[in-house]
């Protein structure tokens, strides 16, 4: 029986994990099937606070780990598949381990979309990325391209363009999911090309690193190449939130929602990280709503000492 079980080991569940470790709480963390979550693919943090000189993705989740686990926390591998909320304590089962809580954390995080494209994951960090936000700065006055057709990829083209020499905007249709004022935004930034309607073949590499994309036209097939540094891949991120389908509110996407804070409509459940923000997507936002579902979660046992 655990106090509190944490699920997913990204920035929201490993900072959760620190604050429930020094309220001696002993939480237990199960990794989640991309331990480390999102910064654990991002090579170079600049934005994150306390860190001038910018710090290693991997290296920030590896120090907060240590931290977490210098104060008590608890680590175990696995992603969830099933989880019984009817009642205290809750059942979650990883693989054939079923585990008891009294509370639980919910920061399972959410997964990039990617192309699927053959060594495509091997690319990121080397010039493939799925933040804008985190990673436009690395590509200053470098040729570099975004791939997607919604808003998030009209507004992730016109922050890299402040940094791009030029940026291409590949798209597999000649019509944009994208809102109208986005679409006209990015038409009117002289900096943009719109490569429409092609699809990507291959992110071409060399020595380990992007220079270029293959494309075909798809409706005549016709082949193209382009050379840049750069390909922002912004088809949507998926919430890693299947197993509390049916258990907890989510929206239409699959995001969990949150009530006051870090609070669910099961009493002893609280959520933190992307798995219930579509907006902001940051590591700093994902540890900032750690700490709150793990204070909610004290504050819950001290009121519930059964």
């Amino acid at each position: 029986m655990h106090k509190v079980v944490i699920i997913g080991s990204g920035c929201a569940g490993l900072t959760a994990a620190i604050y429930a470790a020094r309220a001696n709480l002993s939480p237990l963390v199960l990794e989640g099937h991309e331990p480390g979550g999102q910064l654990s693919l991002t090579t170079h943090v600049e934005n994150f606070p306390g860190f001038p000189e910018g710090i290693l993705g991997p290296e920030l989740i590896e120090n907060m780990r240590k931290q977490a686990q210098k104060f008590g926390a608890e680590f175990k591998a696995g992603s969830v598949s099933e989880v019984d909320l009817t009642k205290r304590p809750f059942k979650i089962k990883v693989g054939n381990e079923v585990y008891e809580a009294k509370s639980l954390i919910v920061a399972a995080g959410a997964s990039a979309r990617l192309l699927g494209l053959k060594g495509e994951k091997e690319l990121i960090g080397r010039g493939l990325s799925t933040c804008a936000t985190c990673d436009g700065y690395f590509f200053r006055g470098k040729p570099i391209a975004v791939v997607g057709g919604g808003d998030s990829a009209m507004e992730e083209a016109n922050f890299l363009s402040r940094y791009a020499s030029k940026l291409y905007l590949i798209h597999r249709r000649n019509e944009f999911r994208a809102s109208k004022i986005m679409i006209d935004r990015a038409k009117a930034n002289g900096k943009i090309e719109f490569v429409t309607p092609y699809v990507v073949d291959e992110i071409l590499s060399s020595e380990g690193l992007v220079n270029g994309v293959l494309l075909h036209q798809s409706q005549t097939g016709q082949k193209r190449e382009i050379a840049l540094d750069g390909v922002f891949v912004a088809i949507g991120h998926d919430p890693n939130s299947m197993a509390f389908r049916g258990k907890l509110e989510m929206d239409e996407n699959g995001y969990l929602i949150a009530r006051h804070g870090s609070l669910t409509g099961v009493p002893g459940v609280f959520i933190a990280g992307d798995v219930q923000d579509h907006r902001y997507r940051q590591a700093v936002t994902a540890a900032g709503s750690g700490c709150m579902a793990a204070i909610d979660a004290e504050k819950f046992l001290e009121e519930h000492k059964d």
